[in-house]
């Protein structure tokens, strides 16, 4: 059935860089969004120009419209790990916390009621779409795939895979030949399983080791043939990369000095044998998402941004982690595109506004000529569209162009006071654009999950049953 929606809408339009959003930031005070029968979007302008007789009305001034938030790292089985302590950074807090955390998810009763959460959570949050790290165990990656497609979100997810490990990530490990066995596996069970063509789909699958330090090189060497098999068919590859750095124990040196490669990009690259030799085909490319990148080398941004791989970015997480900032101006230099994640349960947060607000407030601290004020528009892209881009779906959501699947979330500032008497009593500038500005930067930054009232996906309201 055809809506048409009114609120104020606002939306990051066509295709520009992160460098150009503010110019595209699009603001309707009055505005409609026009869907129809098949879930895209028709009109959206402001409402004295709407076509008439558009269908059914759904009125939600004085609230917002916006894209739906796209969310590009969270984690399925550390749904009840959030704010553990493990009394140290991150290689400590896996071992004491969520390698235990996610071993639980053997117990299918236990992933099953795990997948429902997660889902619940999400729809709260607005996250319409997301790259979901996945649970080592079938059983429950069956679980999140067939509760996303019941409530009807779109995901991208993949079981982790762990080859090597210490003791707490032993019921984790799988085999070699197991590795790669469960990752087909699970390719050719849930890769646009909803659908059967993966430009329609809403349920995508990913290859996702869990990061260098968690699999061997024949791993890495099985897992580059297997993705060269089935990259064609919009398979998705999803990691970890460059999060923290401790020195001497952190991530990143570990991974240098296990593999005696000179980058820990090139664990990814094909390039995994000492001295970066080339030992098996690359995992990068336009449908891969590295998370944190926040020790990244020059030349690791550059190979990510000629490849096409996308950042998650997760200021949250690595905040939680002591993991230090990503250095924004540096990597939004290299041209590589940048989106949004959660983290969680290494972040806090369900919601990618409160990514959005920890990315402001990290970013303008930074140090010197590196720090940086982001522009709302800004913000408001790398949640929305540049996590389309990421998934390699701008085509499809991330705003609310005609011809978009209709992807928005309703915001209703009345259901958090502190959101409402924010907005209310805002002193807004004499300039339009500027005033505008300064409304979508306190709607960013005071958005909680009451206040997110409707989720839409493809036209169809989405809810937690």
């Amino acid at each position: 059935m055809s809506q048409v929606h009114y609120g104020h809408i606002y939306h990051v339009t066509g295709a520009p860089k992160v460098t150009d959003a503010a110019d595209a930031l699009v603001s309707i005070p009055d505005g409609a969004l026009v869907i129809d029968d098949e879930g895209r979007i028709t009109f959206c302008g402001n409402r004295s120009e709407a076509p008439e007789d558009s269908g059914t009305v759904f009125d939600h001034r004085p609230g917002f419209i916006l894209p739906g938030f796209v969310d590009t790292h969270i984690h399925f089985p550390q749904t009840y790990a959030g704010d553990a302590y493990g009394g140290g950074q991150l290689l400590e807090w896996l071992n004491l916390c969520i390698f235990p955390s996610e071993s639980r998810f053997a117990d299918k009763d236990f992933a099953q009621q795990a997948a429902v959460e997660f889902c619940t959570r999400r729809i709260a949050a607005g996250t319409t779409a997301a790259m979901v790290f996945g649970s080592a165990f079938p059983h429950a990656q069956d679980s999140l795939f067939a509760e996303t497609l019941r409530v009807g979100l779109r995901v991208v997810s993949g079981r982790g895979i762990q080859t090597q490990g210490g003791e707490t990530a032993t019921p984790l490990m799988t085999s070699e030949e197991d590795a790669i066995r469960l990752t087909r596996e699970e390719i050719e069970k849930w890769h646009a399983a909803d659908t059967g063509d993966v430009a329609t789909a809403l349920l995508h699958v990913a290859i996702v080791p869990r990061f260098s330090l968690s699999v061997t090189t024949e791993t890495l060497k099985n897992l580059g043939e297997l993705y060269d098999e089935v990259r064609d068919r919009g398979v998705y590859v999803h990691s970890h990369l460059n999060e923290n750095n401790r020195p001497g124990t952190g991530e990143v040196d570990s991974t240098k000095d296990l593999y005696q490669v000179n980058s820990y990009l090139d664990t990814y690259d094909g390039k995994f044998l000492p001295g970066s030799t080339v030992g098996g085909k690359s995992l990068l490319g336009r449908r891969t998402i590295l998370a944190h990148c926040v020790h990244c080398q020059d030349v690791e941004l550059e190979r990510m941004a000629e490849t096409g791989t996308s950042i998650s970015h997760c200021p949250v997480s690595q905040q939680f982690l002591g993991s230090g900032t990503m250095p924004w101006k540096r990597t939004v230099a290299s041209g590589v595109n940048i989106s949004a994640g959660t983290d969680f349960g290494g972040g806090d947060e369900w919601l990618i506004s409160k990514v959005l607000s920890d990315a402001f407030k990290v970013h303008i601290s930074e140090a010197g000529d590196a720090g940086v004020s982001m522009h709302p528009g800004e913000m408001l892209f790398l949640g929305t569209l540049a996590g389309a881009r990421a998934l390699d779906m701008e085509d499809r959501f991330g705003n609310l162009d005609v011809g978009k699947e209709a992807d928005f979330i309703i915001v209703d500032p009345s259901q958090t006071p502190t959101l409402d008497a924010a907005l209310t009593n805002l002193t807004r500038s004499d300039d339009p654009k500027l005033a505008s500005d300064q409304e979508l930067f306190a709607l960013l930054m005071g958005i909680r999950e009451p206040a997110i009232t409707e989720v839409y996906v493809r036209g169809h309201r989405v809810e937690a049953t």
